[in-house]
């Protein structure tokens, strides 16, 4: 039996990542785009996959960062329909005023300081996980940020489910105490 290629493994990941990607943006080209870009992020740095990690959980690792551009671009278009009688330059038209002001305004943009704080406690937080041990981070991660299932988690560490569990729970302990030394002291 022949080993498959890293073209042949991708190919077969392919619907499930569709499948992913689609979830999560709920459009299905965009989540076409988002999961092509993902492989091929993968076929033209092939020798970036170190194999620390499962090739399923490294595409899915940058499958994510696709999608986060792909919710980006969504939130940034608009899609204009038009009746079977309109052509979309009335639509358009019909999107802004005389004095070339649009009809509705732009949505508030927030709070840029609270989104400095949060960049901020992301940092933190990025600090909290370096401080653990290796493993235990590298379980936290995989549960909280990959959102992969326990089973997926134990089969790739080789570790039972309660072993997971207690990895998981002392690894949240660690990272409260250092978020509240470092971050919630000082809010």
């Amino acid at each position: 039996m022949t080993t498959p290629t890293l073209f042949q493994q991708l190919e077969a990941m392919r619907p499930a990542l569709l499948r992913f990607a689609l979830l999560q943006l709920r459009n299905p080209e965009l989540a076409e785009d988002s999961v092509q870009d993902a492989l091929l992020a993968v076929l033209e740095k092939p020798d970036q996959f170190a194999g620390a990690s499962s090739l399923r959980t490294y595409v899915i690792g940058i499958l994510k960062f696709k999608i986060i551009d792909g919710l980006r671009v969504a939130g940034r278009t608009v899609q204009i329909e038009t009746e079977t009688d309109q052509s979309e330059d009335d639509v358009i038209d019909h999107l802004f005023q005389a004095n070339g002001h649009t009809v509705d305004p732009p949505r508030a943009w927030g709070n840029p300081e609270a989104v400095l704080e949060q960049q901020d406690f992301f940092k933190v937080m990025e600090v909290c996980l370096e401080k653990l041990p290796a493993q235990n981070a590298r379980v936290f991660m995989m549960r909280e940020w990959l959102d992969l299932e326990t089973e997926e988690i134990c089969k790739e560490l080789n570790l039972s489910a309660s072993n997971l569990w207690v990895i998981l729970y002392r690894a949240r302990l660690r990272l409260r105490e250092c978020l509240d030394i470092n971050w919630f002291a000082h809010s």
